[in-house]
Order: C-alpha cells, then sequence, then structure tokens
C-alpha cells in the first residue's frame, strides 16, 4: 500500500485535543500505517474504533465469520437483523463513517505472508490458536509489529511483539523538564545546583541540555549529557573539568532522548513471559492466567467451541490441560482451580465493560506501534474484574445457559436473574460529551435501564462542535451544532432498540438553579448517578446531592493517556469531595508584569492582554451606558477605581476609532508602548548593571533582564501583533477589518511614534506583596467621572466584546495572544512558542485521547456491575489510575467514610438527623434536648444565621415561636420555592459533658 507522507495531513480541528496528547511527529508517523483487525467481535470493533479516531493511514478488517446473536452483547455495530451477515462486512460501512481521513477496507484474501506484509500492524481478537502462531511468525520474520488479544468473560489478554531493537522516542509523553541552575562545578563530575532550591525531578540515565551558561560557554553547544542524580536540587553531568569556570545563569533542559526495546516472537515468548502487572493485589495470578488461556485454545481446537457456561466438565477438562502445561515455563505457578474454572466457565461470554476496557488498551498500543511514542506493554498483560461477579444470584449452568437473546454474552456471565437487574436499574448520566459516549455504548450493550421497570436520563447542554468528533464516537458532521443529549441517545437507541423509550434526554445543566426540574421525585427514583463531567464544580454538586439522597456515584475522568475512576457508596466510601487536588500553582503577578523567564509566563501575560484590551474595557463601557448607578458602585470596589473610569473615557471618546485606519494606528501606539516604552522604563529604574542591596546583580537568577524591540514592519513577528490588534479594536467598534499587509504598511508610514523619554519616581513592583501605587499628578478621580459623557447622549451605542474562543481560527483571538506572547518573549529572550502551544496553554486544553476514554468507562462500567449487585463492603470495590503511555495500572479499595462521635454515638457524612413535619424552633430544639441529649447552641440554613444563644433575648423569643419555614422565609427574605419539600439546617450543639460536639447536618420535611 502506498506511503507517502504527504498524502495525509493533520486537521488540526478535529484532532486538537489528541495532538496535545501524541504531537505532530508521532501523528505524522500513524497517518502512513496501514493497520489489520483480524476478528470483528466486540473487542475488535472497539480497537478498530479508537484507531480509526486516532487518524492512522488505512485499517483493513477480516472476518468471515457469520455474525451470531451473543454477538450483540458487545458488537455495536451489529444489528439484530444482520446476525448471520460476515462481522466484517457488516462492521466495515459504520466504522468508515467515524474519520473522513481513514479509509476502512475488508480484506477477502487470505492471510498468506504476502498479505500481511502490507500492514504496519496486525491485531488478532479472533483467531484459531495454531493460526495465531503461525501469523505471529509471519510477522515476526518480516517486523510487522503483532498484537494478539482477547477477552473471556470478566478474564482479558494482550500479547506484543514488535521486533526487535524497537525505538520508543518518547517513552512517557511527558512535557520535557527544565530548570534555572544556580552553580555548576569544574570537576571530573561536574555537579549542577539548582536555582532556589527548586526540584529538578530528573532521573538517573536522564539527558540535558543547557542554554544561556556563562563562563562555561562550552555547554550551552555541547550534545546532550547524561544526568546522575545526587539529590532532589542537585545532578553531576560527567566531566567539566576542562570547560572555563561557571559565573552565572543557565537553563538546563531535559531531552528525550530514543529507546530501543527487544521483543520476543509470540512462540519463544510463551515459555519466557514478561508480565505487566495490572492489579498488585493480584501478583501471583498472571502466570496462572498464561497458562490458562493457552490450555482453554487447546480445548476450543480439540472442541471446536468453547467450555459450556458453568459446566463442571469443560471446565475440569480446561483444568487439566492447564496442570499439563505448567511443566512448560521455567517458573512454575501454584495453580489455584477456582480461577482456572472460573475462565472457563465464563469463557463463551463477551462482556462490553472488558471490550472497552481491552478495546482502550489494544488500540493504544497500536499506536505505540506506528509512532514509536510512549513505552509499549513487554510483552503480556493479563487482568480480571472477578470481584464484579454477583453475589445476590446463584449461578447454575441452566441460569447461564444461551436463550437466543442479545444479551446472551453477559448472561454466559452473570445469569439470567442478574440481567433482569441490569435491565430494571434507573441510571442518571451526567454529561454526554467523551465519556459520556463511550457509557452509553456499554449501557446499550449490557441492557441497562432496557427492562421493564428501567430507564436512562441523560442531560448535557453543550452542542457538539467539530473537535469533538476525534473522542465522542456518537457523533458524526452532519450533528455539529446538535444536541449532544439528544444526538446521544439517538444512536444508543439505534445500537440496542430495547432502549427505545426507555432514555428521558435533558438539556439543562445540572445545579442549584435547576433543583425544580431534579428534584426530590427524580433522585428518589434513581438506582445511582454517573458523572461524565468535565469541570470539578458540577463534580461537586452531583456528589453532595449523591450523599443527600444516599445515592451511589461512579466518578471518572482523564488527561491525555492518564485516567482515574472513583466509587462513591452510601455509608461505605467517603464521597468525592472528601479529598480534593492541590490547587493550580499560579504565577506571581511581578512575574508576570516584570519579570517572565518562561513562556508560559508570557502566554498568560498575553491572555490577560487579550481580556484587558478587548473584552474588560467593552464590558464595562456596555455597563456604564446601561446601569444608573455604574460610576457609584465602581467608586465603592477595591482596586484602581480611577483606571477604570479613565478607560471607559478613552473608549468612549479619547481613543474611539471612526475608521479601520484608526484602529491600526492604536494598535501601533500599543505595540510601541508594550514592547519599548515599558520596558525603557523598567531598564531605567533597574539598568542592566545594577545590584541589590546585598550586592548581587538585579538581573540575575530568575530575572531576566529585557531589551526593548524596535519596530520593524518588514518582521512578520511585529506585523502580527498589528494585523490582529487592529482587527480585534475594529471588532470592539463595529468597524470591517482588514488582513492585507499592504494596506497595513500605507498607514504605518502615516503614523508618527513620539519619542519616549523614560520618568523619573516611576515605581516598579518586584516583590509579590509590595505595594506600588503610584503618585500620579493627572486627574482626580472626580475630575475623570466629570469628563466622562453623558449616557443619554450615546442613545442605542454599544461596544462588542470579544468572548474568548479558543476553537474559532478566524476571530484572531488566539492568533493575536500568540502574537503577543512571543513579541514579549523577544524583550526576554525566550523561546517563542508556536501558535498550537499558545492555544493549548492560552486555552487551558485538557489533552484527550479515545484510547483512555474507553478505557475508563469500561472500568467504570465493572464498577457499576458491583452496585447492581448491592455489593457493601469496601473491599468488594475498587478506585484505578491508569497511565497508559508508561504503561501503569494501580488499584486500590476505596477510602472508608470517616467516622466521628457524639454522646457515644457514631456518625459519617452519610448520616443525618430526620424530622418529619414543619414545627417550631423551639419544638426543633427541644428535639434534639429530649431525643439526642444535645443542647443546641446555633441554628443556621445555608447562609442565613437563624438561631444563636448570644442573641438578643426579644429577637430570639419571637423566633421561637416561628414555624421553621417561615423563619427561614423571614431571615432569608426568600420564599421557599414550591418544589422543595425539606429544608437542611446545620447546627452547633453541646454534648452531656457540655462540650462543644460536631453533630450530622439535619433535614426537616416541610411539606409532604
Amino acid at each position: 500500500m502506498e506511503t507517502d507522507e504527504n498524502t495525509h495531513t493533520i486537521d488540526e480541528g478535529l484532532y486538537s485535543r489528541q495532538l496535545y496528547v501524541l504531537g505532530h511527529e508521532a501523528m505524522k508517523k500513524m497517518s502512513v500505517a496501514h493497520v489489520l483487525v483480524v476478528g470483528l467481535k466486540g473487542l475488535g470493533v472497539e480497537i478498530a474504533k479508537n484507531v480509526i479516531l486516532a487518524g492512522v493511514k488505512s485499517v483493513t478488517l477480516y472476518d468471515k465469520t457469520p455474525a451470531t446473536i451473543s454477538d450483540l452483547s458487545a458488537q455495536f455495530y451489529l444489528r439484530q437483523d444482520e446476525v448471520g451477515q460476515p462481522r466484517a462486512q457488516v462492521s466495515q460501512p459504520r466504522l468508515a463513517e467515524l474519520n473522513q481521513y481513514v479509509p476502512v477496507h475488508v480484506l477477502e484474501d487470505d492471510l498468506t505472508e504476502e498479505t500481511l506484509k502490507r500492514f504496519k500492524v496486525v491485531v488478532v481478537t479472533e483467531m484459531p490458536w495454531s493460526k495465531q502462531l503461525e501469523v505471529s511468525e509471519i510477522c515476526h520474520a518480516n517486523n510487522i509489529h503483532f498484537i494478539s488479544t482477547e477477552v473471556r468473560g470478566l478474564f482479558g489478554r494482550i500479547f506484543n511483539d514488535f521486533g526487535s531493537k524497537f525505538e520508543v522516542i518518547d517513552a512517557t509523553g511527558e512535557e520535557p523538564l527544565t530548570g534555572m541552575v544556580a552553580a555548576i562545578t569544574n570537576d571530573t563530575e561536574g555537579v549542577v545546583t539548582c536555582l532556589d532550591e527548586t526540584r529538578h525531578g530528573l532521573e538517573d540515565g536522564d539527558y540535558v541540555t543547557f542554554t544561556e551558561v556563562k563562563g562555561m560557554d562550552g555547554l550551552n553547544s555541547s550534545a546532550p549529557r547524561k544526568v546522575k542524580v545526587l539529590g532532589p536540587y542537585t545532578f553531576s553531568i560527567g566531566d567539566t573539568s576542562n570547560l572555563p569556570e561557571y559565573k552565572s545563569g543557565g537553563i538546563f533542559a531535559q531531552v528525550k532522548m530514543p529507546k530501543y526495546v527487544d521483543f520476543l516472537s509470540y512462540k519463544e515468548a510463551l515459555a519466557k513471559p514478561e508480565f505487566l502487572i495490572s492489579d498488585f493485589a493480584k501478583f501471583d495470578r498472571p502466570m496462572q492466567l498464561h497458562l490458562a488461556f493457552q490450555a482453554l485454545q487447546q480445548f476450543v481446537e480439540k472442541n471446536q467451541r468453547y467450555p459450556k457456561p458453568r459446566n463442571e466438565q469443560d471446565a475440569v477438562e480446561v483444568l487439566e490441560l492447564t496442570k499439563a502445561l505448567v511443566g512448560t515455563v521455567e517458573d512454575k505457578p501454584e495453580l489455584d482451580e477456582k480461577l482456572i474454572k472460573e475462565l472457563a466457565y465464563q469463557s463463551a461470554g463477551e462482556l462490553s465493560p472488558m471490550v472497552a476496557v481491552y478495546g482502550g488498551l489494544g488500540a493504544q498500543e497500536v499506536l505505540k506501534a506506528c509512532s514509536g511514542k510512549f513505552s509499549p506493554i513487554h510483552q503480556f498483560m493479563y487482568m480480571d474484574s472477578l470481584e464484579s461477579m454477583p453475589e445476590s444470584v446463584n449461578l447454575s449452568e441452566e441460569l447461564c445457559a444461551p436463550t437466543g437473546s442479545r444479551y446472551d454474552g453477559q448472561i454466559a456471565v452473570f445469569g439470567r436473574e442478574f440481567q433482569e437487574k441490569i435491565a430494571n436499574t434507573k441510571e442518571f448520566l451526567v454529561g454526554a460529551g467523551a465519556i459520556g459516549c463511550e457509557m452509553l455504548k456499554n449501557w446499550a450493550m449490557m441492557g441497562v435501564g432496557a427492562g421493564k421497570d428501567g430507564a436512562l436520563f441523560i442531560t448535557d447542554m453543550d452542542t457538539i462542535e467539530k473537535s469533538n468528533l476525534n473522542r465522542q464516537f456518537l457523533f458524526r458532521p452532519a450533528d455539529v451544532g446538535q444536541l449532544k443529549s439528544e444526538t446521544a441517545a439517538k444512536a444508543v437507541t439505534a445500537m440496542n432498540p430495547d432502549l427505545d423509550g426507555k432514555i428521558t434526554v435533558y438539556q439543562e445543566r445540572v445545579g442549584p438553579d435547576t433543583e425544580n426540574i431534579y428534584n426530590d421525585e427524580f433522585f428518589d427514583a434513581l438506582s445511582g448517578v454517573t458523572n461524565a463531567l468535565d469541570n470539578v464544580e458540577a463534580r461537586k454538586y452531583m456528589d453532595r446531592r449523591c450523599v443527600y439522597y444516599h445515592k451511589p456515584l461512579l466518578e471518572s475522568g482523564t488527561l491525555g493517556t492518564k485516567g482515574n475512576t472513583q466509587v462513591v457508596i452510601p455509608f461505605v466510601t467517603e464521597s468525592y469531595s472528601s479529598s480534593q487536588d492541590p490547587p493550580e500553582k499560579s504565577i506571581p503577578i511581578c512575574t508576570l508584569k516584570n519579570f517572565p523567564n518562561a513562556i508560559e509566563h508570557t502566554i498568560q501575560w498575553a491572555r490577560d492582554l487579550f481580556e484587558g484590551f478587548f473584552k474588560q474595557p467593552a464590558d464595562n463601557v456596555n455597563l456604564y451606558l446601561t446601569q444608573p448607578n455604574f460610576v457609584e458602585s465602581t467608586l465603592k470596589q477595591g482596586g484602581n477605581q480611577k483606571d477604570t473610569l479613565e478607560t471607559v473615557y478613552n473608549f468612549l471618546v479619547g481613543e474611539k476609532p471612526l475608521s479601520f485606519a484608526e484602529c491600526i494606528a492604536w494598535a501601533r501606539f500599543k505595540f510601541e508602548e508594550l514592547y519599548h516604552n515599558n520596558i525603557m522604563q523598567l531598564l531605567f529604574n533597574f539598568p542592566v548593571d545594577s545590584v541589590t542591596s546585598t550586592g548581587q546583580l538585579f538581573w540575575s537568577g530568575p530575572k531576566r533582564a529585557p531589551t526593548p524591540l524596535q519596530f520593524d514592519p518588514n518582521n512578520t513577528a511585529h506585523m502580527d501583533f498589528i494585523v490582529y490588534a487592529a482587527n480585534l479594536h475594529a471588532f470592539n467598534y463595529g468597524l470591517k477589518g482588514e488582513t492585507d499587509r499592504e494596506v497595513f504598511r500605507r498607514e504605518l508610514e502615516k503614523i508618527i511614534v513620539p519619542e519616549f523619554k523614560p520618568k523619573e519616581g516611576v515605581k516598579i513592583q518586584v516583590q509579590e506583596n509590595e505595594n506600588v501605587d503610584q503618585d500620579n499628578p493627572s486627574d482626580s478621580i472626580d475630575e475623570v467621572v466629570n469628563k466622562l459623557p453623558s449616557p443619554s447622549t450615546l442613545a442605542g451605542f454599544r461596544l462588542s466584546p470579544c468572548e474568548f474562543e479558543k476553537d474559532d481560527d478566524s476571530n484572531f483571538h488566539i492568533d493575536f495572544i500568540t502574537a503577543a506572547s512571543n513579541l514579549r518573549a523577544m524583550n526576554y529572550d525566550i523561546n517563542p512558542a508556536d501558535r498550537h502551544k499558545t492555544k493549548f496553554i492560552a486555552g487551558k486544553i485538557i489533552p484527550a485521547i479515545a484510547t483512555t476514554t474507553a478505557l475508563v468507562t469500561g472500568l467504570v462500567c465493572l464498577e457499576l456491575y458491583k452496585i447492581i449487585d448491592g455489593k457493601k463492603k469496601l473491599d468488594d470495590y475498587k478506585n484505578g489510575f491508569v497511565n497508559l503511555a508508561l504503561p501503569f495500572f494501580g488499584f486500590s479499595e476505596p477510602i472508608a467514610a470517616p467516622t466521628s462521635e457524639y454522646n457515644g454515638k457514631t456518625f459519617t457524612l452519610w448520616d443525618r438527623f430526620d424530622i418529619e413535619g414543619d414545627i417550631t424552633l423551639q419544638e426543633f430544639i427541644d428535639y434534639f434536648k429530649n431525643e439526642h441529649k444535645l443542647e443546641v447552641t446555633m441554628v443556621s440554613s445555608g447562609v442565613s444565621m437563624l438561631y444563636s444563644f448570644f442573641m438578643q433575648k426579644k429577637k430570639a423569643e419571637e423566633r421561637l415561636k416561628m414555624k421553621l419555614s417561615k423563619l427561614v422565609e423571614t431571615v432569608s427574605k426568600n420564599p421557599i420555592p414550591p418544589h422543595v419539600k425539606a429544608i437542611i439546617f446545620e447546627i452547633c450543639a453541646n454534648d452531656v459533658d457540655d462540650e462543644d460536639v460536631e453533630v450530622p447536618y439535619v433535614r426537616v420535611k416541610i411539606r409532604p
């Protein structure tokens, strides 16, 4: 097949989030790779789907086997009326819709050596064992990357053979580390010390290069040097004794060096397996499963079928075959007969969640094989989720036998009774984006909510964008602009018609303002909630609702190749909000304003500049024109109110353009102010050779001495700023823009820029908390207010604020930020960033790839089985963390809900006091004294303080007589909405020993 690198361009609109995971180099390698997927049951289709979304050159399907009814348990691109047709033929047209850039073919030829040579990667999911070994040998001999993977019930396995000397270009995918140098010794083992005791984060064997080193200049041009870590702030870089003495400065940067990995062929690796451990609590299982899967394949070749579900005779035969294989490996395991027989019992079943896990994992290994990006699995990985087996039903061969149902693949593992439980659950999915789409697909295959008493509820207020199509596989180009929730519901109903009429779609976001929609009746009817959200605040809100209504919550998230899952079980685990990530590290204001030393600083500065030029002033002007009390309220606010009002004046009078030519002039003067005048003033205050009070050079360490820019119309970077700034300024005023640079050149020749002379007495912030209020002799605030034009003279006039939108390439937003950032980088001799990197940082884009999303949702659904079963023990559940780049899998028990105590009674966040009826405050206080031996000292509801022991006696007496609902309305000055049937109260109380104790919150039901 043709592999011309120029035949496949990378559509950054489609692949925007994936590019931040893989990078252009890896994407380019993938875009010329042809992939063959053998076996089109659920797992094969899942792998093909993820690989197509990722953007390889082409995908070819091979499976001539007629589809069966049980395939519908996990094969989401098969319809019931297509049973009996070849799997590959049925799947091809639907897979081809996923990505216009990736052609999808069906292979009719046999898998000969000549045929296989056409592919970069061959993935086998369904194939007789002897044929697999034959194909793997052909692949190994021809340097074709071979992957074999399968799922059997709650068991899965994968094997990689990427040949000898496979090049890994980036083992982790993490951003290269950088840091500032404080000192370097001249020695046979030169020691680098980091600035201000900043941890370098390097590991032994890493490589670094240097720039901006003074004195020991030779380091700046030397080849990457190998690191030996001496401590968190120091590392050695080999011999520096032949270099001049270090004086000052320097930045080290980690260099990703290629790594070469050797793989054994499948046949060789079977006897000497290397395992990636998927669960450290099950470290003794990989070798057992390694032999058991081989025994299972021997059983299939002998009997031409998989063992019958729960059939003891077949399971014993698989066990005996496994025992016979123990001698084939050097590290001979002690077999767990129950484990081996369980694999046999379940082997005829295919579960959608396990397909999702191995489909995501297998597809990521395909991408690694194509691109060399990230570390591949070396060489086997086995995994099971036996904890997902139901305990509430007794399984038998009769209950697990095929019924001619689309759920037979699941019934083979869990039985018919548990299938009924799955079908009659009622689940609320919050979010229908990337995770939401995958979740719904799994639920459709599992039959969640498809029963007589089952239901699904979906909410998502967003509409579909082009960039969603790369991960949110339920959507197609024709769906762009449509509601995600509605489109996703239609798509999964087509996958499983049993869901017809079972899905209720909402487009209202979850939050306090929609509690009339997602009310008591709504939550009381639910079996559980699954979050598929992309922001922490919404997650915390849903977490609070689940705690309040005592509903289990499934939580998950992804970040590039990393993913996590969390299970929240009422009265068992802590809640999602019980722990939280540390806050993002912010950039000090003085660094942003005057002392940037990294491109991240200049990008943030440019992002703030965008708001300060094109958003906030226009908003303030419009508020001034529409709100009579704008000036008064502004003067009451903290901060520099004078600047705000002067900006309003300038945008209405002083700088108001009447033509686009005036917008160009405005942009030119802003260039001069930002990149020349301000820098000149900074250097006037702090000359390059100035020293601090301790005698150190002021411009040293993290402070880089800047250089003013002299505007040059022939410099593309300079002109970029003028073009984009002028167009955005024109947008504010509704003027027609222009991009012809000749027009700009002609206008720029007419502009006279005044010569700048630095001023005495200007204060510049050097320390973070330093007060630098200027003694400005210009107009007073009163004078500024007096010269503002009356809003009545500007009736109907409004400005158009630029609402930042990173994904619209025609609006100049990212273009301006890139230009502004890079000019400031030039000021401070910082390496500039391209538009792609700038967009990533300024837009706070979350890297995403379909492989991780598929795997994480699979793990979530394995936990959903446990919730549906009603498991209540902490060790039944697992929270997960994965990083497919390394690759790494980590599972742990959820953290138990912390307990507190009062008067000898223990409670957790799940407990509360429930009171029926709208009683008076006095009755409320008496209830706790009589029933719980608690003396209430304070009562509040929301932000309203209702009662306290130190309250004025008269006020307290009035309130004690009032009904609680009336009291809340009186103090809050807001009526209780009709949909609210219960009010939450918080109390402070003393126990029997008159000690202040923490107690649960109180729920008072005021309406039936």
